[in-house]
């Protein structure tokens, strides 16, 4: 593999291990090794924040605060796209920084890096749109005015499956509506964050209004910051038990909470839908990112009439995908994270088999240096299954056989997750009917792909809590504030 010679080259890993960057410089350290999922060899190493660094990062942010919450809102929008800009130019060598320290195949980090670029883009164009409001009382007796105003100090917690656009995702929206934030990436995949500080700094974000820190004590750390009174938003993406533990340390201190969770999407293909655009979905919806992803289909839940037909289509497609290191030409699908990550799907694909299901293509680990788990689909599977309720975060489909329409639902609801959910039907007026019965923050109806930084993205139930993206995602880093006006 050769890197590409640009300068700066954003592909280097080498670039981003600078240390941490708090206030606008860079404070030197180490720690914490970077690997590359496909050889599981070091590429950098990262700086490993102590609780001192954690309070540092948070008085930066307040030493910007001030001045970031008063610059006009077309500075800021401007600000922004600029940095979508910058990612634009840099898209390739951003896109082969993604495939080293996160496993995912190139055409798959192209995908994020535009995907990513684009929430600021979307919030450079709505920061110089954050309205209000203006009524009189129904009694008549005053005015209503309603003003919205930066929340505050932000904590953004990111996971390593999309390490920009999680990023992008959160610091688009709290720098459009003001804020000041702390970004702590996710350990496995640091140097993309940094990657994206040197980005911002280069578009004009000031010092201090952007932090990054990494740290092998995320619960100290993230505990520190939280307990701070001038930190008055935690905006976390990741696991459901972990999302329910900063919950409980964020009611101490009565911090605002948005939390994206995890998700175990149901995938439903009725009798009458096209069969070819099902799997076509199914491909997206299942083999996005190798199946790491809060939205993947997880449970192919499919009619009888077409069963067969959906399992062997689904075979054929999973079977033929090139598995390989995640930046080789022509690779469809790279390693898992971790080695973890790839013992989790083979116990779940395992105890499914001894449960009854059964393999038509993949099933167990590949022999190789790196991460590796091939595309694998199981029939049968009964619903007792572990994979049934655990969220599998791997490119394995599980089939499953209904026969109406309400127990479809019952299948598909029969989790504690509400995140994603997926339809395939000709029939529009069923579509909107199952829709309206499923327990899900996003619905795809014929269609494999559903997140747009023009979209509210969320779940319900274990799934999360508010909406990033979409109009409603600046407001989750803003508190409105009334005014009751005598006239």
């Amino acid at each position: 593999m050769t890197l590409q010679t640009k300068l700066p080259n954003y592909s280097d890993p080498a670039l981003h291990t600078a240390g941490l960057y708090i206030g606008g410089e860079w404070q030197p350290g180490d720690g914490i090794a970077v690997r590359d999922p496909s050889t599981g060899k070091v590429i950098g190493t990262v700086a490993d924040a102590s609780v001192e660094d954690a309070r540092r990062a948070v008085d930066a942010a307040e030493a910007a605060a001030a001045g970031w919450r008063e610059t006009p809102a077309r500075q800021r929008s401007e600000i922004l796209r600029r940095w979508f800009q910058l990612m634009t130019e840099h898209a390739e060598e951003l896109a082969l920084l993604i495939s080293l320290e996160n496993g995912k195949a190139l055409p798959d980090a192209r995908g994020e890096v535009a995907y990513a670029a684009e929430f600021f883009r979307w919030n450079a164009e709505e920061a110089t749109r954050i309205g209000g409001e203006y009524r009189p009382t129904p009694s008549g007796s005053h005015r209503i005015l309603v003003d919205h105003e930066p929340i505050g100090i932000s904590l953004l917690i990111t996971p390593w499956n999309f390490p920009a656009a999680m990023a992008t995702r959160k610091i688009g929206p709290a720098l459009a509506a003001g804020c000041t934030v702390i970004l702590k990436p996710a350990s496995e995949t640091p140097l993309t964050a940094y990657a994206m500080a040197r980005l911002g700094a280069e578009a004009g974000v000031p010092p201090g209004v952007v932090n990054v820190i990494t740290t092998s004590k995320p619960a100290e750390i993230t505990n520190t910051i939280l307990q701070d009174p001038r930190v008055r938003k935690l905006s976390f993406t990741g696991s459901t038990g972990v999302g329910r533990t900063l919950l409980a340390e964020a009611a101490k201190s009565v911090v605002s909470c948005s939390m994206e969770l995890g998700g175990n999407a149901p995938f439903l293909v009725f009798d009458d839908a096209d069969l070819e655009a099902a799997l076509d979905g199914a491909m997206i919806a299942k083999m996005r990112n190798a199946g790491e992803a809060c939205t993947a289909a997880n449970r192919f839940i499919v009619q009888a009439g077409i069963h067969d037909d959906f399992v062997a289509g689904l075979t054929k497609r999973m079977a033929a995908l090139k598995v390989g290191r995640s930046y080789d030409a022509g690779t469809q699908c790279g390693p898992m994270i971790t080695s973890n990550a790839v013992a989790k799907i083979d116990r779940l694909v395992r105890d499914a088999v001894a449960a009854g299901a059964r393999v038509t293509t993949g099933g167990a680990p590949l022999e190789e240096d790196g991460y590796f788990y091939p595309p694998t689909v199981l029939e049968n599977v009964p619903h007792e299954a572990a994979i049934a309720r655990e969220e599998i975060f791997g490119p394995v489909a599980a089939v499953y056989k209904f026969e109406s329409e309400d127990e479809a639902v019952r299948m598909a609801n029969d989790t504690e997750y509400g995140l994603a959910a997926y339809l395939y039907t000709r029939d529009l007026k069923r579509a909107m009917r199952v829709g309206r019965r499923l327990e899900t923050g996003m619905l795809g109806v014929n269609r494999g792909l559903m997140s747009d930084p023009a979209a509210p993205f969320g779940g319900v139930k274990q799934s999360g809590l508010g909406r990033e993206g979409g109009v409603t995602g600046i407001l989750e880093f803003m508190e409105p504030k009334y005014y009751a006006v005598e006239f």
